[in-house]
Order: structure tokens, then sequence, then C-alpha cells
């Protein structure tokens, strides 16, 4: 028998590939934990042509970048963690062309430190048109370092980050050896790009090659270009602007630091929340915070302290003697400020003692006069906990240029104006003023001071002229983070490989076929709005011999072709919804699936997941079953043909039997829901026709109508929603994907009692949903038809948004749908467009035994985060939805009507100091008539009052009356892009008051 003999490793060997820790376990015992690493020495450069590696892949070319000035031979650039962190913009831009060498320890590092930004990074590998090559240092022998004694993480990683550039340049000069006769070229560089002052003096100390962002750019051949696009807080070297320089005052307080945050809350003393600007009065702000009914009132911009829109802020509140009401007046940042010096600090404006710029004087004595309930808790942001800061669409604000410099190629510093009224100006420093003017450009926050009035920021890119539809279009997509990137190789890849030749195989072959249900003689017919390409859902319904009614639902079986781990299914996460524009979709998922293999057309057979109810003729439910099935679609109505085809007494043919059998069962349905207590709101909803041409320009509006069909298939969907939540609520409890909505706090209703109570005489019982749908019922004014809905709309913004949860997550009594008036619910219905579906389709798989759910499903951390994630972009949908809408109701104006206008009736829904709120329903369109005098104002009453001219009577004006206004697309003088602007013309014209 063999001898076998056993060597130690070498003492020296172990410490690089052996790494000790303790770790304190669940139950506080403390265990020391030992990991082992692996070294190996054919962990490849990625050089082409490298003599001395021998693997194939490579990405680098073989001199590297031969076009910067400091670096004639050729070079590569090694960017250390922070300049990924920083500069990301620049980095993506098209005009930074040198091959990239990406560190593993630099991958990982930007993994913890920013998900968003390595995501982005792990992108920028596999662009085509960048040239990044990652290497795994951590792994090959003569770069992995282990942490010494009292080194901390973030100079052990830089160390590392050195000792690979060291490596690099010495390994690149040795795999070129000299071939004798010939002149061998001196070998490129690996150069180190840090704007870390003190790992550039070590690596210069080391002799190793290294240069700050900014003085590299300076030498490229675009630095002009690619100056703009450096971030403020990256580059250590930048010069100080005049603000920075002459900066003497502080204007707002310091954060407090994150230890003294987390402890003032976790003892109460401190509340953290979003924060949400005032698209009215940019200089309030409020904080919705679980420990108030209502949320933390912030006012003036010293209060705010530097928050933008969505930040995640922790505040202070004050004594509640020190508690306001919100304004009453209309205070617009650009009409405000527009005076402003972008290139001087905090000597912007008028200001008051507190650094607010004086706009009005606040009334204390009538603010002492407002009833309690308008008063709100108040207080002033501490500290932030994450940052909301992106990319922001902008425009550079003409006036902030001067005369002398509106050629000038020098760099400047001017204003960047963000398209959203909830944000602040952005302090820009650029080159490109002069050519940026009338442009759509994305600007990102870098900075915010104490010192500085604004924050500050960089250009990323133009977007197209102002106006522009295509412009527009992109600049509407940005603005609410919309991915709308093509498809990539890695995704497409997960198609079938059929395409659009993919069918149904034959039964006899199995595989799809393994327990499904063939649901192909089934009467099933699908009926959706005009133009649907995606139609993920279809029903059925016939009697059956006990008397009894079977009635189906069919959603498309899009979980057979997105498989989970896939990079399919990981795009379809990160995009969490479809997003419909008036003229286009962005879809979730590739076109071959969307509106092809998983849409369920008729005459085609299809792959579906079935929901199939066994009803009494009351519409009680006697059972309910789940199967995958395949489906042959009989029809695909619009709802006004199926609205057609149910009326019409002369059909009767299998197909519209069903669509009556439904109908009736849904106005039951629907009935069983209203008496316990579901809420019937409404929305303002517009159709915009476009013109057939390739154009596709607007050229009308009208209010889209709503047909018993439109009903009819809510009600079914609503029926499988919730059937399949108990369902998965059931076999999962801990991870089940649900939607709930919260029910509002009383307090959300307080301003809209009061408004109908004093001027329509009308209670509004909140006390429970039943008593808000009865109230809302008998909201009626027999001489305004459209007043129920006014309120019903009004109503629905008193709403907290409806929410996508784990189940795990919250408390069990809160798993309700106010609205729907239903216990538990999910989203089943759409899975062709909703992520959320599709997990809800894998569960529902699981549950009744077709397929075991993937690990991902049963992990409550990852679950959470898939749905944070779908919330916030299904949030951003719905909003560049309904930007979409606004900008074509705009177009459309353009072509009625002379020089662009129209008159229109409208409601008043707010009345203001300065101006009224109104809604012209017939456009889908809520704006603003602005008074340039001063009127009389009742803020207890909600009227305003326009004083008589000479011998002329006054004119009162309350919420709920009727008026005419001019709506009209006006260009603005600054920023040349149309806006819609509205005019009182009846009772009283406004033009010149």
């Amino acid at each position: 028998m063999p001898q076998i003999v056993i060597k130690k490793r070498p003492p020296e060997e172990a410490v690089i590939t052996q790494r000790k820790f303790f770790k304190k376990t669940a139950r506080g015992k403390v265990i020391k934990v030992l990991r082992e690493r692996y070294l190996r020495d054919d962990v490849a450069c990625g050089i082409v042509n490298c003599s001395a590696c021998a693997s194939p892949s490579t990405t680098l070319s073989y001199q590297g970048d031969l076009t910067h000035q400091k670096f004639p031979n050729g070079h590569y650039v090694l960017p250390d963690t922070n300049v990924f962190l920083s500069q990301m913009d620049l980095i993506e831009s098209p005009l930074f062309t040198p091959p990239i060498i990406l560190l593993q320890t630099v991958l990982e590092e930007v993994r913890h430190r920013s998900l968003p930004l390595y995501n982005r990074l792990k992108a920028l590998v596999t662009a085509e048109d960048k040239a990044v090559w990652v290497f795994y240092n951590e792994y090959r022998s003569e770069t992995a370092i282990v942490r010494e004694e009292d080194e901390s993480p973030n100079d052990r990683n830089d160390r590392g980050i050195r000792t690979a550039t060291a490596w690099y340049n010495t390994h690149v000069a040795l795999s070129r050896p000299p071939v004798r006769g010939q002149q061998q070229p001196s070998p490129p560089q690996i150069v180190l790009l840090t704007d870390d002052v003190a790992n550039r003096e070590k690596s210069q100390k080391e002799g190793i090659p290294c240069i700050s962002v900014r003085k590299y750019i300076e030498d490229t051949k675009d630095a002009n270009s690619l100056l703009d696009l450096l971030s403020a807080t990256g580059s250590d070297d930048i010069e100080p602007t005049k603000a920075q320089a002459g900066a003497s005052r502080t204007l707002y307080d310091e954060y407090l630091s994150t230890g003294t945050l987390l402890a003032g809350i976790k003892a109460g003393e401190l509340h953290q929340g979003h924060f949400n600007a005032n698209q009215y009065n940019y200089l309030e702000g409020t904080v919705p915070v679980p420990a108030f009914t209502k949320p933390v009132l912030l006012v003036g911009r010293a209060n705010m302290n530097r928050a933008v829109q969505g930040d995640v802020v922790v505040v202070e509140v004050f004594d509640e003697a020190e508690w306001k009401a919100p304004g009453d007046e209309v205070v617009d940042q650009e009409a405000t400020l527009k005076n402003d010096d972008a290139d001087d600090s905090g000597e912007e404006g008028e200001d008051g003692e507190d650094g607010v710029p004086i706009v009005r004087e606040r009334n204390p004595q009538a603010d002492s006069k407002k009833v309690s309930v308008e008063k709100q808790p108040t207080g002033r942001i501490v500290g932030i906990i994450k940052r909301n800061w992106r990319a922001y669409v902008c425009h550079i604000d003409s006036t902030s240029l001067s005369s002398s410099s509106r050629t000038s190629h020098s760099l400047q510093t001017v204003f960047a104006t963000p398209v959203s009224r909830l944000l602040p100006r952005i302090r820009l420093r650029t080159r490109q003023a002069p050519i940026l003017l009338g442009q759509k450009i994305l600007v990102t926050i870098d900075r915010w001071d104490v010192s500085s009035r604004y924050p500050e920021g960089h250009f990323v890119r133009a977007l197209g002229g102002v106006g522009g539809k295509e412009a527009e279009i992109e600049s509407l997509l940005l603005e609410f983070d919309v991915p709308y990137r093509p498809f990539g190789k890695a995704i497409l890849g997960c198609l079938p490989v059929e395409g659009d030749k993919w069918v149904v195989p034959p039964k006899t072959e199995g595989g799809v076929w393994k327990d499904r249900e063939d649901l192909r003689g089934l009467d099933i017919c699908s009926i959706d709005p005009p133009g649907c390409q995606d139609i993920d859902d279809a029903l059925h319904a016939r009697w059956l011999a006990n008397g009894n009614i079977e009635a189906g639902v069919h959603i498309a079986d899009v979980s057979h072709f997105v498989h989970p781990d896939t990079p399919m299914d990981s795009e379809a996460a990160s995009r969490g919804t479809t997003v419909y524009l008036v003229d286009k979709r962005i879809d979730m998922l590739p076109a071959l699936l969307g509106t092809n293999l998983c849409s369920l057309r008729p005459h085609v057979e299809r792959l579906a997941f079935s929901a199939i109810w066994e009803l009494t003729p009351e519409a009680d439910i006697v059972n309910v079953r789940f199967t995958k099935s395949v489906i042959a679609s009989k029809a695909a109505f619009e709802y006004e043909e199926a609205q057609v085809r149910k009326d019409d007494p002369n059909l009767s043919d299998p197909i519209t039997q069903g669509v009556r059998l439904l109908n009736t069962l849904a106005r039951k349905l629907k009935a069983k829901r209203m008496a316990a207590g579901a809420l019937n709101l409404a929305s303002p909803e517009v159709k915009i026709h476009l013109d057939s041409s390739e154009s596709s320009d607007p050229i009308d509006v009208e209010q889209k109508e709503l047909r018993e069909t439109n009903s009819l298939v809510e009600e079914f969907m609503l029926l499988a929603n919730i059937s399949v939540a108990k369902k998965i609520e059931e076999s999962f409890p801990q991870t089940a994907v649900l939607r709930r909505h919260l029910p509002p706090p009383s307090t959300n209703f307080e301003k809209l009692q009061d408004i109908l109570r004093k001027r329509k005489g009308i209670p509004l019982d909140v006390s429970s949903s039943r008593a808000l749908a009865d109230s809302l019922d008998q909201c009626v004014d027999p001489s305004e038809p459209a007043f129920n809905t006014l309120v019903r709309i009004m109503a629905t913004r008193c709403m907290l948004s409806a929410e996508y949860f784990c189940s795990g997550s919250v408390s069990r009594d809160t798993f309700g749908h106010y609205g729907l008036a239903s216990p538990i619910y999910t989203h089943f219905t759409s899975p062709i467009r909703r992520y959320a579906d599709v997990l809800a389709h894998r569960q529902l798989a699981a549950a009744i035994g077709y397929t075991p759910l993937h690990p991902t499903l049963h992990a409550k951390a990852n679950v959470e985060r898939i749905m944070d994630t779908v919330n916030r972009r299904h949030r951003m949908a719905q909003m560049a939805g309904r930007a979409s809408v606004e900008f074509y109701v705009g177009l459309a104006l353009k072509g009625r009507g002379e020089k662009g206008e129209v008159r229109e009736e409208a409601f008043v829904i707010r009345t203001f100091r300065n101006g009224l709120g109104v809604f012209v329903s017939k456009l889908g369109l809520e704006g603003l008539v602005m008074f340039k005098r001063d009127i009389q104002f009742d803020a207890d009453n909600y009227t305003v009052t326009v004083p008589s001219s000479v011998g002329g009577k006054d004119v009162t004006i309350s919420v709920f009356d009727k008026v005419t206004v001019r709506v009209e697309v006006e260009k603005d003088k600054n920023t040349q892009k149309g806006r819609v602007k509205m005019v009182l013309v009846s009772p009283v014209d406004s033009t010149g008051l």
C-alpha cells in the first residue's frame, strides 16, 4: 500500500490564502471563521498577443490608447473605486475611449457601496463600444494581498489597487522581450486613475504611473466636452468657483452624524421619512412620518436644509406652539429667483433673517385665526439617510448668462433649471453654454454645500432641441427614470430559438403538455382597449348541468418563457412594468413574447394559466381551481365591439351568450363588492386622437367613454386576483407577493370635508370605506351632473397609494385593500406588462404542485428588494403616462383655435391668495390661473373676490364653481418651450388682473 505523505502549507503561503475573522451568532456566541482562497498564476491580463498569458480571451489592444498627449507610447487606465463612484457619467461617455482595466477589488467595492452604480458598471463591461477587462487580482498569486494589522479596509483596498497596477506595468514590460536587430518600442503604461491625493502620493513614491481624473482629461483629444462631464465631488483639483471661493456665511445647518440620527430615531426624538416638495410653493415641503397623522411641514429653505424630492430624511419636530398651517400662496421658483447670479453663492435675491427670499409676508394674525385642524406638525431636517439624486432633465436658464458670455466657450457657471417644479435649480459649470441654450439636457447633482444656496452638478448629455417631439419624449422617459434601452443580446438569447415560428407542440409529444389541461374547445374570447397587442387575459362562461355557472379567466403563461435567474428575468425585474405613452409603449419583455408568443390572439393555440370557478346564478363561489392550460381564443374584441355584440338581440352564438353570461355575473359581483364597502373612485382620463400619417401628431382630445364591458373585464380580473392571493398566501405565508391599499388617515380628508360642508352643505363620512362610499354617492348637485365625478377625483387624491409587499414583512391585519374592500389581493392577470404578476404566477404554480418554487422566492429579503423596485417603477410609469398625455394635449391645442388656444369649462378645485387651481375635465388638465394684482382671499370659505373696476361689481369665485378658461400654449421666452397656460375668461377676465 503506497504511503501518503501530508505536507503542511508554508506559513507565509497560509497568510495569503487564508482569512480569519470572528463572528457573533444569532444567540450571541462568538465563533472563529476561517476562509480559504485559492491563488493561481494563470489569471490573464486581457491584453491581446501577450506572450506571458496563454488565455485566448482578450479585450485590450496591444498598445492601448495612443492618442493621449502624456502617454505617447500607449496606455491603459486602471481607475480606483471612487472614480467609478463619482465619475460614471464620464466613463460611460462614448468620447471616453481608453481601454480600462477593472480590478476585482474595485468591482466588489462598488457593489457594496452602490448597487445602481454596480449595475451600470456591469453594463459597461459588456458594452460593445467599450474595452473593459475585469482582472481578478484577488486570485492572482502576484497581486493578492491580505489586510495588515491596524490597516483599514479602505487602505487595504488602495494598497491592493497599487499592487495590481505595479504588477501590470512589470508584466507588460516582461511580456515584450526585445527582438535581436530590431528597435523595440517602449511598452505602454498602465496608469492608475485616482482623485485620492494620498493614494497618488504613495503611488509616486512606489514609481507607479498615476494621475487625477481632471489632469488626465485635460490632455485628451475631446477635453472640452469631457471636462463638462466631471462630477464636482470626484476631482480634488477642481478650481473653486466664485461662489465657493467667496462663501463666507453658512446658509444651512450641518447634518447630524449618522450615529446621532439613528439614536434619535430609536428614542423617538427624531423621525424618518421621504421628503416631498410642494409643487405650488418651492419654499415649503413635507415629510410624512408614522408618529403623526399629518405630515411634518417644513417652512423655508433653511428648514428644508438641502433636501431634494424623494430623499430619505430625518426631521426634528418643533414644539406644538410653533406648528403652522401650509401657505396659501403660489410661490414660483423661476419667477421669484429670476435675477439670481449663478456664479454667486449666498447673495441671491432679497433675503429675510432666516436666509429665505422674501416673497410676501404671511400675516401672523391671519395665521392665528386659521382653525387648528389646518395646522400640522412643523419642523426641520437635521440629516439625510439616503439621497435620491440622479440625472435630471433640465434646460440652461438663459438669464443666468451675461450678454458677453453668450458666444464664449470659456468655463462659466450657469443655472440648469429642471423640468420638474419639485426640484431646485442646479448650479452648473460648463464650456458649452452657448451651444446648450434652447436644448433639453441631462444634469446630475453632485453636492450641496452648507454655504451654497443651490446644489452643484455636472452636464451629462444633450437630448435635443426644446419642443422637438423626439427630444421631449426621451426627456420624459429620463425624467421619470424609465428604462428604454433596446434589449441586449443576452436577453434576446433567452427567447425560443424558433422565434415567431414557435407553436404549441402536438399533444402527443408531451413536453409543455405535462400536467396541462386542454381547454382549446372552450368558447374563450378577449376584451381589450382599441389597438391592444399585448393581450394577456381572456375569459369564458358556460352553464353547467347542475344549474351553476362555470367562469374562467385565462392569463398568458409568461413564466413558461421567462425563467428565474436569467438575463431576461433580471431585465424584467429591473424594468418592473411596461410603460404606456400616448404614441408608444416601452415594453417590459421583448416584443416576440409580449405581442406574439404570450399574447392570447384569436384562433392561435397559446399557453395559459387558468383560474376556473363554479358559481351559483347569484354569483356565489362554490369552488375555484387553478391549472396550467392550452387555450385557443375564438375572438378578440375591443370594448365597444363586445358591448355592441352583447346588446344585439339578433346574436345568440356561443361567444355572445358567454359574454352576456359574464356580464350578468359581473353585475352581481360588483354589487357584492360595493355592499362590502368598495369605493367607486374616479380619475381624469382622456383619449387623444393621433394623425394616421407617419407624423402621429395629435389632432383632437376627448374624454374616454367607459362601457359596461369595461366593468365586465374589471370584475373578473379582480376576482382572479383575490382568489390567487388567497392561494399563494396560504401556501407561502412568509414570501407571497401581494398588493395592499392601506386605509388613509381621516386627517387626509379634513380639507375636502370642510370644503363640501361650507360650499355645498354636504357631509362626508370617512369612518370606513363603506361609509365613504355611501357619502360619495350622496355628493350630488342636481344642477351639475359632473359634480359627483369631480368630488370622486378629489377624494382619490386623499387616498394613500396601493403598493406591492411581501406577506411576511408586514402584520396580517394590514393586508387589506381599502379601495376594493378585500382582505387580501395580488396582481396575477397581467404578467406580460407587470413583473409582480410573473412572481405571482411562479408562486401559484408551486402552490398547485406544477413546479417547485425557485429559491429566490423563498427568501423574504429578496422578495422585499424586488417589491421596492417594482413599486418605484410602477409609480414612475404612472407619472410618465400622465406627463405624456399632458404633452400631447398641449400639441393638440396648438392645432385648435386661433393662436393655439381654446375656451373650455373648468371647475375651481383650489383657491390661493394669488390665484385659482382649476380642472378642465374635457382635456383632463389641471392648471393655475394667476392674478397679477391683489385680490380678496377668504381662506376659511375657500373664495377669492376680484375687486370691481370703476363702476363695476365685485366678483366672488369659490371652490366647486364652474368657470370658463382660455387654454393656450405659450412659448416661454427663457426656455423656448411651449407650455399650457390658463386664463380666466368668465365670470371675470383675468388678463389684466
